[in-house]
Formats: structure tokens, sequence, C-alpha cells
């Protein structure tokens, strides 16, 4: 069973079925970012898949380098 978890208003885990957890990013409809709703275009890998809660879109965050430095 798929588990979720609010860590706020606009971020949450969602376990997947091998038990990791995935943090996904709601966006409202005009928010959205740029790369949602395509695969690739031009040699830039977009957004594919999402799911819609709570009136809000929910995309997989994908950390951006800085936060690992």
């Amino acid at each position: 069973m798929k588990k979720l978890k609010f860590t706020s208003k606009t971020t949450l885990k969602l376990t997947n079925q091998h038990g990791y957890p995935i943090k996904y990013k709601g966006y409202m409809v005009g928010e959205l970012p740029p790369s949602f709703g395509f695969k690739y275009l031009n040699d830039k890998e977009g957004t594919d898949s999402w799911f819609n809660y709570k009136g809000l879109t929910w995309v997989v965050d994908k950390d951006h380098w800085s936060k690992f430095l």
C-alpha cells in the first residue's frame, strides 16, 4: 500500500511499491514549471507524469544541484 505524508502545504512524500519515499511538489495550474507536459523537446527533458490531489498538480521534485553543496 502506498503511504502519503505531507511535509508542508506544497510538498509531500509518497512511498513507492518498494518502500522508498519519493518527494513531490504541488503546483497551482498557473504556476506549473515550463518543463511540464512533455517528455523531450530540443534535447530538454520534461515532466510527463503527474497526479492531481487536493486542488494541486503534484510533480516529482527534482532537487537542484545547489542543495547538495
